[in-house]
């Protein structure tokens, strides 16, 4: 018997990823777009991503206007991390309506709820229903 889990993950929408964007690929970008010059731009990339560590490790979360809040957290077996809060400007540029250019795979399924995905697959898997 399938899980409720499995037959959503079937036919939920989800975005197909491109080519991960690399530094090298960054910051030329920036640079263009700034009139900085490339050494400039990735030493303050570097510079920005000592900073972040510096204040967690100080227990201090960084709020980077327009990118996010780098929280420290720890887990329960001692181990620590970063949590990262994605800033809303970047939230409500990505979803303005026409603008993304990606693919999304199962798309026609956008809308639908966990039951009506559910319902599809019970009806394409007979021999293999969700429990």
């Amino acid at each position: 018997m399938a899980t409720q889990i499995e037959a959503i993950k079937a036919y939920c929408p989800y975005v197909k990823l491109g080519q991960r964007i690399e530094m090298d690929q960054l910051v030329p970008f920036i640079a263009r777009s700034s009139g900085l010059n490339e050494s400039g731009v990735r030493q303050v990339l570097l510079e920005l991503r000592d900073a972040v560590v510096y204040f967690n490790r100080q227990g201090q979360a960084v709020k980077l206007d327009g990118l996010g809040t780098y929280t420290p957290k720890i887990s329960l077996d001692g181990t620590l991390g970063v949590a990262h809060r994605t800033d809303i400007y970047i939230k409500n540029h990505v979803n303005v309506p026409g603008e993304f250019s990606g693919h999304i795979e199962n798309a026609e399924n956008i809308g639908q709820t966990s039951e009506e995905l559910i319902d599809r697959w019970n009806e394409e898997h007979p021999g293999d229903p969700v429990a």
